[in-house]
């Protein structure tokens, strides 16, 4: 018998270091933006100074995606925290330029980036 999947399961979350590290799946939507907050309180759980929230593999992120990203920040900076975004797709990039959420993080085009912070 398998085992159930995690609530967590298409949202890792680990440390690397001083990060927090939180991968995110192809889509976030409405139907997977509640395990995308619980993850990213998760993250903040560690009490590490950065949580790099690595949307490599993200192709599409609606608005309740986009707000939990921004509440995450909201609540990362009233704790002396950061969040960093990796950004590999170009629509994602777009989807983020678009409504503004872009100008709110340091973004990287890759994890290894986000983790130097160059």
């Amino acid at each position: 018998m398998a085992e159930p999947a995690s609530p967590l399961s298409d949202f890792r979350v680990r440390t690397a270091g001083q990060f927090a590290v939180v991968t995110t799946p192809d889509e976030i939507d409405v139907s997977n933006a509640p395990r995308f907050r619980t993850a990213l309180l998760k993250a903040g759980d560690h009490g590490l100074p950065v949580i790099v929230v690595d949307m490599a593999g993200t192709e599409f992120c609606d608005s309740t995606g986009l707000n939990v990203l921004v509440r995450a920040r909201q609540q990362a900076e009233q704790a002396g925290r950061e969040v960093r975004l990796v950004v590999g797709g170009t629509a994602l990039r777009r989807i983020l330029a678009v409504t503004g959420v872009a100008t709110m993080f340091r973004l990287y085009e890759s994890l290894g980036e986000a983790l130097q912070g160059k």
